[in-house]
């Protein structure tokens, strides 16, 4: 076997599971199944509560989990450690995604009741754009392990960005007027300027509908076409535009944990499946997760590290190859760490 192709793992361990048939089919059902469980239950346009935020989350835990053992059983541990590390990674690096949707909302002035039909788009979405990268990013990671050195790269860069941020206030006060998506939208779609209801699109006669209500009385439109796009839409664009960017830099570093196309996939998924509700989630409680932010930071600067240190290795003879057992370790108790100091040394100044 080439230095190349050296496993990430200990030789005697097979972590190599290919598109097995059967795999692909139990993951496909059971993330349909859940999805179709979680779009049934949310098919009116109602705020969800933070108790009920926090049932959805736990349902996707479970059905993450749920995967997990099957990988266990059907294969070994060692896969079901890959795929709990790209879980867990993906799951740490989508906090600061759904810190900017939070941003993006507010700035757009969206009410609760349709941030979770944007989101279901969003995710719909991130569910195609993740598997041509993952497709991408494994075929990369196959020509050897200088490609290793460049994804270390992207990966600390990431991590660089992180860290020049200041703690949410560049989001929080972001205007994304200027933001390419909202002038790509503006460019080949007139705009109706209100939120009619939970439309993403609505036509010319609902658009002299409205405007002869009272509360858009002197509206005046710049362009006219047979359809018009609402705020609600152009929302929907830059979340798509900006989980583009934030794929770009995570499936890397999820690639990084495992070079299995399916684990890394079916982990980036089960992940994204759970965004709708963690958004809620993370939405009440941002002012106490202070810190999470950092620990994903150092998470980032690891898995930087053991691509670089393990490119190295099969390079020029030394470094070391970090073991997906030791990869989950690092990964739950730095994101442990993050969330316990949340609490222990939490920022008074930014409670109401």
């Amino acid at each position: 076997m080439s230095a190349a192709a050296a496993p990430a793992v200990k030789p005697d361990v097979n972590t190599h599971i290919g598109l097995e048939t059967e795999t692909v089919v139990i993951f496909c059902v059971l993330a349909l199944i859940a999805f179709c469980i979680d779009i049934w239950a949310h098919r009116s346009d109602k705020p969800i509560a933070l108790k009920q935020a926090i049932g959805w989350t736990v349902f996707w835990i479970c059905v993450a989990m749920g995967f997990a053992v099957f990988l266990n059983f059907h294969f070994n541990g060692a896969v079901a450690s890959l795929f709990l590390a790209g879980y867990l990674f993906e799951q740490a690096l989508s906090v600061d995604n759904l810190f900017v949707m939070m941003a993006i909302f507010a700035w757009f002035k969206i009410p609760d009741i349709y941030c979770h039909r944007v989101l279901y788009w969003g995710v719909l979405g991130a569910i195609i754009f993740r598997l041509i990268f993952v497709l991408i990013g494994t075929s990369l990671f196959a020509l050897g392990p200088w490609v290793e050195l460049i994804f270390a790269l992207l990966v600390a860069g990431s991590g660089l960005m992180m860290l020049r941020k200041k703690d949410g206030g560049e989001d929080e006060h972001a205007d994304f007027s200027s933001h390419f998506a909202y002038k790509a939208v503006r460019f080949f779609i007139p705009v109706f300027p209100r939120l009619v209801g939970h439309n993403f699109f609505i036509s010319k006669a609902h658009v002299e509908e409205e405007l002869k209500k009272p509360e858009n009385a002197g509206l005046t439109l710049k362009r006219h076409g047979p359809w018009f796009a609402t705020p609600l839409f152009l929302c929907l664009a830059i979340i798509e535009t900006t989980d583009v960017m934030f794929a770009f830099d995570s499936v890397p570093a999820v690639i990084a944990v495992s070079r299995e196309p399916l684990i890394v996939y079916s982990a980036m998924i089960f992940a994204v499946l759970g965004l709708r509700s963690m958004y809620f989630v993370l939405d009440a409680m941002r002012q106490y997760l202070i810190h999470l932010e950092k620990a994903v930071t150092v998470l980032l600067f690891f898995i930087a590290f053991k691509l670089a240190a393990g490119a190295s290795l099969h390079l020029f003879g030394f470094g070391i190859d970090i073991s997906v057992y030791t990869s989950l370790a690092v990964i739950a108790v730095i994101l442990g760490l993050g969330i316990a100091a949340s609490f222990i040394f939490p920022d008074k100044s930014r409670k109401a």
